[in-house]
């Protein structure tokens, strides 16, 4: 018998380290070879380089900012109200965006624990160390949900209308939060809002609404053919028709030109100019030079209270909001890339071990962050890339005294960036097609909203979701013998009326 040769089809490895078996029809048993280091660090290179790429320049500088209007709130208010080291803060979530969007190749988010952040506006008592252990006990616990694979388990189980409950509460949380920062003048360190913001002025209603404007002159609904006019079909020669059509081009080209504009980064460098507008005398405030980075001393009475304050209630949003609707919600948006829930818990974890014994600002990931971002036209690594690059370079220029400059930018602002981050997040519901799974969704964002616990939401919805699906149990059981019956007797009818026929 003459022997034949099987050619291999070529194989796509997702795992530089995995085992490649090559297997022929027949012969010896496969001898299995690993690929080599130097395959394996040329392969991890070529990957980071493709997770950096800029999709688009200016769309993903754009997207950067999308994530501003919570990011610097939070930062500047723990700043001035509790002394937080902001140039530490910046040095590290800097290379914290600059890594993960080398890892994950989408403009994964940085953000401030905001239940953390909460408790300490709030609470005199809860300072730096605090802060501080807080973080890393919360970093810990989620790495190590993360590394045994809990942390996967766990987004297996959970319901889809439960997590878009989780979503659509958060963003309009982040909605109705925008909409306060813009109606209402703001003092940051206290989270408290003062008078009605004054319709004129450097931070007033007006300026609000010409940025809101823009950006949605811009942006529109986030529609991807935006900009196409559909005027690049053939003419017959006739001069009048030239005439018109080369004009539609030029309106096309200037539509074109109007809705490729950055439109966030714009409004935020608008923010800048105007800080300084407001008081010129801040540029004397500017020290150069980056803020002294200390290992911060925790006490033990400090460990308590940032486990029982802080971790305790930060824990659920974490594990909830910044792992499992981040999973769920880059799956949406990136269909082509999937990230596991462990990594992410992983990263989380790792960043907080890390950069809260220097003091940095207890940090996570965040479903609001991500959607502002991808909003606002970011694709890629490079995205949040080119954020890290910008938070490293500010802290080792500027350091803390940048508190200086942020405190004089008008807060509307960052409310406008801050509504439309929300409202993205909360169009990721637009999903649910089904009256179960919407009143599920809705009664989770519900009780999320009004008892400002996203944990209760999610027990809620999981509670609802488990009485729903019983009941569909019980139904589907009274209903089967039934229907078992009636098909037993179609059944005989059937038989019979074969035999009358063959008779």
């Amino acid at each position: 018998m003459a022997s034949r040769t099987q050619v291999p089809l070529p194989i796509s490895i997702s795992d530089p380290e995995a085992t490649v078996y090559i297997v022929p029809h027949i012969g010896p048993t496969p001898i299995p070879t690993t690929t080599s280091p130097k395959a394996t660090f040329s392969f991890n290179v070529e990957k980071v380089k493709t997770n950096l790429i800029l999709r688009s320049k200016w769309a993903e500088l754009n997207g950067a900012m999308g994530d501003l209007g919570t990011y610097i709130p939070i930062v500047l208010a723990l700043t001035l109200a509790r002394d937080l080291n902001l140039g530490t803060t910046l040095i590290f979530t800097g290379i914290y965006n600059i890594l993960t969007g080398a890892i994950y190749g989408v403009p994964m988010p940085v953000q401030p624990m905001k239940s953390i952040a909460a408790v300490a506006l709030a609470d005199p008592s809860f300072s730096i160390p605090e802060i501080m252990a807080s973080g890393i006990l919360t970093g810990g616990v989620l790495l190590v949900l993360g590394a045994t694979g809990l942390m996967q388990l766990v987004y297996k189980f959970i319901p889809l209308c439960v997590v878009r409950g989780i979503q659509l509460a958060q963003g309009l949380s982040f909605a109705l939060t925008a909409v306060k920062y813009v109606r209402k003048i703001q003092d940051l360190p206290k989270s408290k809002s003062l008078e009605a913001r004054p319709w004129v002025g450097f931070d007033g209603l007006v300026l609000a609404i010409v940025c809101v404007c823009f950006i949605v002159i811009v942006n529109g609904a986030g529609d991807k053919d935006r900009g196409s006019c559909g005027c690049d079909h053939d003419h017959d020669g006739n001069s009048d028709e030239v005439v018109e059509i080369e004009g539609k081009k030029n309106i096309c080209k200037v539509r074109k030109l109007i809705f490729s504009l950055p439109s966030a980064f714009l409004v935020f460098v608008l923010g800048v100019v105007l800080a300084f507008v407001r008081r010129p005398m801040v540029v004397h405030e500017i020290k150069f030079g980056p803020s002294s980075i200390e290992v911060v001393k925790i006490s033990r009475h400090a460990w308590k209270q940032g486990f029982i304050k802080g971790t305790i209630p930060q824990l659920p949003l974490s594990i909830l909001n910044s792992v499992i609707a981040v999973c769920k919600l880059s799956s949406d948006l990136f269909p082509g890339k999937d990230f596991s829930a462990t990594s992410l818990s992983v990263t989380v974890g790792l960043m907080n071990l890390i950069g809260g014994w220097f003091g940095a600002m207890p940090a996570c990931h965040g479903a609001g962050g991500l959607a502002g971002q991808y909003k606002f036209g970011g694709r890629s690594g490079g995205c949040v890339a080119i954020l890290g690059g910008a938070k490293l370079v500010l802290g080792f220029v500027l350091g803390s005294s940048l508190a200086h400059i942020l405190n004089q930018f008008p807060v509307a602002i960052l409310g406008v960036l801050l509504l439309f981050a929300g409202i993205e997040l909360a169009m990721t519901c637009r999903d649910m097609n089904t009256k179960e799974d919407s009143f599920v969704m809705l009664i989770c964002a519900a009780v999320s909203l009004v008892g400002s616990s996203a944990a209760l939401g999610f027990l809620c919805g999981i509670i609802i979701y488990v009485i729903l699906k019983y009941m569909e149990y019980l139904d589907d059981k009274r209903a089967r013998p039934f229907s078992t019956k009636i098909t037993a007797e179609l059944t005989r009818w059937t038989l019979r009326r074969k035999l009358k026929g063959s008779a």
